[in-house]
C-alpha cells in the first residue's frame, strides 16, 4: 500500500477518476483543497487563506503575492500531516493556485507529479487571440508572464509531468517537455454515448424536446467570448430564420471562467441580447444554466448539431462528451481542437470567426442530418480509441503514479 496527495483547489477536479482508483486499489488517499468536494475513501482537508491586508504597490505581482499566500496555507496543511506523521509517496498537484510551491519544502524526497493544465504565452494561444477584446501593452504582457510564476516553480520541482493534449504539451517550456506525458482525463464512453430516447422537459415553455427533433446546443461552464460564445450568438439568427422548426439549448452559466467580465458591466449573455435585440426568435432560444450531469448529459445526447467553439486554450470536456454520445459536432478549427476532430471524418470545423460559415455549416446538418450521421459515429470512435476513461486514460494515469 502507497500513500498519496492530491492538492487541487477545487478537489477532487481532474483528478476524481484516479483518486477513486487509487482508493479501490486500496492505497491511502488524501486530498488538500480550498472548496470542491471529498470522495468515499478519501480523507479531505480544507486550507484557508489568510486574505492580504496589503497588496505590493507593483500591480502585476499582486497576482503572484495571492497565490504565494494560498501555497503557504496549504502547506501549513502539509506540515500538519507531517506531524501526524503522515509521508506521502506521491503528491499530485495542480499548480494553478500556488497550491505546489512548498510541497518539496515539506516532503522533499516525495515523488511530485504535476498536472500541468496550461502555460501561458504571449503568442499562439489565448492572449490577443481575438482582434475584438485585444489589449496589448507592457503591463498586461507583464501580468501575463508572472501568471506563469507558480507553474514555472512546480514545473522545476517536479519529477514527473502530465498535461492532457498534445496541444497543451507544446505550450511547455521546451527544457520540461521532455518529462511531460500527454494522458487526457477520460470519458466514460459507457454513460457518455448515443440514447436515441433522450429527451429534455422545458418548463418555461412546457415544450418537451427528443432526438427526433430539429435541436442545435451550445455547452459552457460560463457563456464568454473564450468559449466562443459572443460568435456563436452572431450565427443564431441566420440558423434559426433559415430553420424554422429549429430550437437552440444553451448550457452555462452567467460568470467568467477564463477571461473578463464586459467593461460595460453585466454579463456577456446581456451583451449579446441587447446586441442582438429582435432579430432573435426568444420562443426558440433556451437558456437552460448550469445543469446537473445526468440532465446535461441529456441535452448532449438528443442535439442534431452541437456547436463547441473555443480560443486556443484548453480542451473542454463538452467537447468529446459530445463525440462520445455520437452527435455532429460543429467546431473552431483552433488548437487543440484539430487534435481531437478531423475535419468531414469525425466533425466538422470552420474558422473561428467565421460567422457566415458557422452559420451555413449548422444550416447544413439540421437541414440533413443522415447526410452526416458517419461523422457521429466516427467521432464516438475517436474518443472510444483514444479517450475512453477505463480502456485508455485511467490505465495509463494510474501507471504513471503507481511505478
Amino acid at each position: 500500500m502507497a500513500r498519496y496527495l492530491f492538492i487541487h483547489q477545487n478537489f477532487p477536479g481532474q483528478f476524481v477518476h484516479v483518486a477513486t482508483e487509487l482508493v479501490r486499489l486500496n492505497h491511502d488517499v488524501v486530498a488538500i483543497g480550498i472548496n470542491g468536494r471529498g470522495l468515499a475513501g478519501v480523507r479531505y482537508l480544507r486550507y484557508k487563506p489568510r486574505p492580504l491586508s496589503q497588496y505590493s504597490s507593483v500591480t502585476p505581482a499582486q497576482d503572484f503575492e495571492t497565490k504565494i499566500v494560498r501555497g503557504l496555507a496549504c502547506a501549513q496543511v502539509m506540515e500538519q500531516l507531517k506531524k501526524e506523521g503522515f509521508t506521502p509517496d506521491v503528491i499530485v498537484a495542480h499548480p494553478g493556485w500556488g497550491e505546489a510551491l512548498f510541497c518539496k519544502d515539506v516532503w522533499p524526497k516525495s515523488r511530485l507529479v504535476v498536472f500541468a493544465e496550461f502555460f501561458y504565452s504571449s503568442s499562439g494561444a489565448d492572449y490577443n487571440f481575438d482582434p475584438e477584446f485585444a489589449h496589448d501593452d507592457l503591463q498586461t504582457r507583464a501580468r501575463l508572464r508572472l501568471k506563469n510564476s507558480v507553474h514555472l516553480h512546480a514545473l522545476q520541482a517536479a519529477d514527473v509531468i502530465y498535461t492532457p493534449t498534445w496541444w497543451q504539451h507544446q505550450q511547455l517550456p521546451l527544457e520540461y517537455r521532455n518529462k511531460a506525458h500527454v494522458i487526457f482525463d477520460g470519458i466514460d464512453t459507457t454513460i457518455v454515448a448515443p440514447n436515441p430516447y433522450a429527451r429534455v422537459l422545458l418548463h418555461r415553455d412546457k415544450i418537451t424536446l427528443t432526438a427526433a427533433d430539429e435541436v442545435v446546443t451550445f455547452v459552457n461552464r460560463n457563456l464568454e467570448p473564450y468559449r466562443g460564445f459572443h460568435v456563436f450568438m452572431r450565427a443564431l439568427p441566420e440558423i434559426l430564420r433559415r430553420r424554422p422548426n429549429a430550437h437552440c439549448l444553451i448550457v452555462g452559466r452567467d460568470g467568467v471562467s477564463y477571461g473578463t467580465p464586459p467593461r460595460a458591466g453585466g454579463t456577456w449573455r446581456q451583451v449579446m441580447l441587447a446586441e442582438l435585440g429582435q432579430q432573435l426568435p426568444f420562443d426558440r432560444i433556451h437558456f437552460l444554466g448550469g445543469l446537473n450531469y445526468a440532465d446535461y448529459l441529456r441535452v448532449i445526447q438528443l442535439t442534431r448539431c452541437h456547436v463547441y467553439l473555443t480560443y486556443p486554450f484548453v480542451l473542454s470536456w463538452s467537447c468529446l462528451e459530445a463525440m462520445s454520445a455520437g452527435r455532429i459536432v460543429v467546431a473552431s478549427n483552433t488548437g487543440p481542437v484539430r487534435e481531437v476532430i478531423e475535419h468531414k471524418v469525425s466533425g466538422l470545423m470552420v474558422d473561428f470567426f467565421d460567422i457566415s460559415s458557422l452559420a451555413a455549416q449548422v444550416i447544413e446538418v439540421l437541414d440533413a442530418p443522415g447526410a452526416f450521421a458517419q461523422l457521429g459515429q466516427q467521432a464516438r470512435q475517436t474518443v472510444i480509441d483514444r479517450y475512453d476513461l477505463k480502456a485508455q486514460c485511467l490505465p495509463q494515469l494510474t501507471t504513471l503514479l503507481t511505478t
